[in-house]
């Protein structure tokens, strides 16, 4: 079945990632933008790197949920609720949601290696107050670094899932299988997206720390699909 796949904040290094990815493997990508052009720049330039085969769309975000059956959310969390509220009018009944927002910001001074989580709530909670009842949502793909992502070979890192509804957890752990060397895990219900996002700050302080950009996890002793 022909499906597209928004991916909201799609023309950043994460964003950007997940659709040269997606589309790799064979999925129909909608960058998402603020500004409709620079989404249609950012989708040429990865069609010219992937391929005249690859089929990577531009749009602006509100035509970008509009016309998608599922939607990755990849933003900073300073955009993450206005976005959704502006895009409250504009979701179908039946869409899927995924969340990858982590609540983070520079401490005092900016330094990369003071990144502290500045919430105690879950982003991934806030998306499910923030959009209507009749969309799925899930989180996952937040401890996945951008860098990971643009190498051109297989990922070392297991995907957390968190959702409350079993098809929206379904399509995310689908598509981190889709992504090579991944795995996806299900972690249970949304609320533990809040435990899955701070893990992304002690990351950020292990690359500085080692003087990497790759660092993810991976949990042992459970069976390998």
């Amino acid at each position: 079945m022909s499906r597209k796949i928004g991916i909201l904040g799609g023309t950043g290094p994460e964003g950007s990632g997940l659709a040269a990815r997606w589309a790799a493997a064979g999925e129909h990508i909608v960058i998402g933008s603020r500004d409709a052009n620079h989404a249609a720049e950012t989708a040429n330039l990865l069609r010219a790197r992937l391929g005249s085969t690859a089929r990577i769309d531009g749009a602006e975000n509100v035509s970008a949920v509009e016309q998608c059956e599922i939607v990755v959310l990849t933003v900073p969390f300073s955009a993450h609720a206005p976005l959704l509220k502006q895009l409250k009018p504009h979701w179908k009944p039946g869409q899927i949601l995924i969340d990858t927002t982590v609540p983070l910001a520079a401490a005092v001074g900016g330094a990369p290696s003071r990144m502290l989580s500045v919430w105690q709530g879950s982003a991934a909670q806030q998306t499910r107050e923030l959009v209507p009842t009749s969309v799925a949502v899930a989180a996952a793909f937040h401890n996945l670094s951008a860098e990971l992502l643009a190498k051109e070979e297989p990922v070392d890192c297991d995907i957390l899932v968190c959702s409350d509804d079993d098809e929206a957890k379904r399509i995310a752990s689908e598509l981190a299988a889709k992504i090579p060397g991944a795995r996806a895990l299900n972690c249970g219900k949304l609320e533990n997206a809040r435990i899955v996002e701070s893990i992304t700050a002690l990351l950020i302080g292990l690359n500085v720390r080692y003087k990497v950009h790759t660092a993810g996890i991976r949990f042992t002793g459970l069976p390998i699909k």
